[in-house]
């Protein structure tokens, strides 16, 4: 029985990497973001004496958004990677991310709940720019969405110091 036992709970973390696809899969569509990034950045050097001053705001505003929303695909890509997969060899490397030293699940949620309220905060302030062309009800929507976000966020941060002060208490209790 120890054996059958032994077997499954190899084959059970071994299914960890079923997850590697998913992260190069993830690199693929940074790679779309990179090539949309730069379609739009062609279009602004290239309109932009014939641009307005909202309109390069607007298209300034997205290619940060795209930024953003590549420094999250960094995020989950790396820190899931290192987190659920497998370790990444890089103590000696020079390039290594700070963060990287002390990723958990507890802290990549909270970085990543952080990544999305900038991603959101950008849309929305590109939604007030815009605000004239668009119905109140999209607006209330989208700020709505933005305090979810916000909401949220703190909910995991606040969950995640609980957790933490209370692994810290159980590992200092006396057994």
């Amino acid at each position: 029985m120890k054996k059958v036992v032994d077997s499954m709970e190899t084959f059970i973390f071994w299914s960890r990497w079923l997850q590697a696809p998913l992260y190069l899969g993830l690199i693929a569509a940074q790679g779309v973001y990179v090539y949309h990034f730069m379609h739009e950045l062609i279009h602004l050097v290239t309109k932009a004496g014939s641009l307005g001053e909202t309109e390069v705001m607007l298209i300034v505003l997205g290619l940060i958004d795209v930024v953003m929303i590549a420094n999250l695909l960094i995020m989950v890509i790396i820190g899931g990677y290192e987190t659920f997969v497998s370790r990444l060899d890089l103590d000696e490397h020079p390039d290594q991310p700070e963060w990287l030293s002390h990723v958990n699940a507890g802290v990549l949620k909270v970085k990543l709940a952080t990544a999305l309220i900038g991603i959101s905060s950008i849309h929305l302030l590109k939604t007030f720019i815009n605000a004239g062309q668009l119905e109140d009800r999209v607006i209330i929507a989208q700020v709505a969405i933005h305090l979810s976000f916000l909401i949220s966020a703190m909910a995991i941060a606040w969950t995640d110091k609980i957790m933490t002060n209370t692994l810290l208490v159980s590992k200092h209790a006396p057994h």
